[in-house]
């Protein structure tokens, strides 16, 4: 059981907050997006925030999660939900203006989140824990390269 800080908890609980809002956010943009291939990325990425939020939760709860296991979990997740080689290569330039909007509002969020988990990081005396924390930052990192591959491939960028 680990013994956490009030400043500790506060960022942990600002990391659950934003990983409970890109779930939401991501399953209702798989919905609404037009391109199939959109509503697949979105669909792994609500996966990938689950996972992350599930991870936050076990450290608030006072359980530092194995890294090597939740790493190994989350990345055969990632590999088997959405393949980015799948994206054509001679995308349509003509897409749709509201999946673009989605993305746009994706790619934000993204950058966002992992600008906080910068913060935290350097906040955890734990050194597990930072290192858990500079994990899911990484990924939050390749969703947010995910986003904008698909942006790019699909001529959503000039």
């Amino acid at each position: 059981m680990i013994n956490l800080t009030t400043k500790e908890r506060l960022l942990l609980e600002d990391a659950k907050s934003h990983e409970t809002l890109c779930v939401a956010k991501y399953k209702e943009h798989a919905e609404k997006a037009n391109c199939q291939e959109l509503k697949s990325l979105f669909n792994s990425l609500a996966q990938k925030e689950q996972q992350h939020l599930d991870t936050i939760n076990q450290i608030l709860n006072g359980t530092i999660p194995a890294m090597n296991q939740a790493q190994g979990q989350q990345n055969t997740n990632a590999q088997s939900q959405f393949d980015l080689s799948s994206l054509q290569s001679s995308a349509p330039i003509n897409y749709d203006e509201s999946d673009k909007l989605l993305c746009q509002d994706a790619l934000s969020t993204e950058k966002y989140v992992s600008s906080t988990y910068d913060t935290a990081i350097f906040e955890f005396k734990d050194k597990n824990i930072r290192q858990i924390l500079n994990h899911i930052q990484k990924e939050e990192q390749e969703h947010g390269e995910k986003i904008y591959n698909y942006m790019s491939q699909h001529g959503m960028y000039s």
